[in-house]
């Protein structure tokens, strides 16, 4: 898998993984950067997201109004 955007480093990812007591090497490292992006683009879009938010504002506008009609 090819990755245009890759912003970490595979030289980078192994001295993050070093410093949290994870030694791997080059191609340990590619695998795991790859398995993140992989992740990380498929994860849920941000309309999504944007859509969530709405619902959750809207319940608690809906606990208000019940809350101020009593």
């Amino acid at each position: 898998m090819n990755f245009i955007d890759r912003r970490i480093s595979v030289d980078r990812a192994i001295a993050m993984l070093a410093k949290n007591g994870i030694d791997v090497d080059d191609v340990e490292a590619a695998v795991i950067l790859d398995f993140l992006y992989l992740i990380s683009k498929n994860r849920n879009k941000p309309e999504e997201a944007k859509n969530a938010e709405t619902l959750k504002r809207n319940r608690i506008l809906e606990k208000c109004r019940k809350t101020t009609v009593k």
